[in-house]
């Protein structure tokens, strides 16, 4: 994400933030705090302009909320969507190499706005639109690849299931191991789904 701060400065000339800045700002307040401290005057005070500006760039805070939403999934799908692409490799290599990809180069930030859009959906059904929207598409993409391996659909559905709860939960697991054994035993869990492709 982008600094939220830098932008309404470079926005000073006019007096104006834009409205990608309110949702970066809201973005990063949903992974501090979670939905109830997405605030349009805590936003305001992060951007350090005035609450004025964000009824012009947005109708409520429930315009934000739907708008930081759009930004969360299309940002979600497009990266999974690029992550999957074979661009010139194999099926199985593109799965092979999605697992360092998620789970050893966290993005914290990332986490937290996603854990904080999943709590989110357990109580608005809006939230919970949008995280399904992602999975559905995380779910299509991986199961595209399982697919492309040569496995019948439901055998690529359910593997691209096992392959995603892993990817996205291995992340939220606190292992009593230190980090070259969490790494192997990472590696060794990404072999076994990998098995037989």
């Amino acid at each position: 994400m982008s600094d939220p701060k830098s932008d309404a400065k470079a926005d000073a000339r006019t007096g104006e933030v834009r409205s990608e800045s309110w949702i970066e700002a809201g973005l990063e307040e949903i992974a501090r705090t979670g939905v109830e401290g997405v605030r349009v005057e805590v936003l305001a005070k992060s951007l350090g302009v005035t609450k004025g500006g964000f009824y012009r760039r947005f109708r409520d805070r429930a315009a934000l909320l739907e708008a930081m939403l759009q930004h969360w999934s299309e940002g979600r799908i497009a990266a999974i969507e690029k992550h999957t692409s074979l661009d010139g490799t194999t099926a199985r290599e593109r799965l092979k190499a999605l697992v360092p990809q998620y789970s050893e180069r966290v993005n914290t930030e990332g986490m937290a706005v996603e854990l904080a859009i999943r709590q989110w959906a357990r109580s608005d059904e809006l939230a919970a639109g949008a995280a399904a929207h992602v999975d559905a598409a995380r779910l299509r993409n991986v199961g595209n690849l399982f697919r492309a391996t040569g496995l019948p659909a439901e055998e690529a559905d359910a593997r691209a299931f096992l392959f995603y709860c892993f990817v996205f939960g291995q992340g939220l697991l606190f292992l009593e191991r230190g980090p070259r054994k969490r790494a192997q035993l990472v590696a060794k869990s990404a072999e076994t789904l990998l098995r037989d492709l």
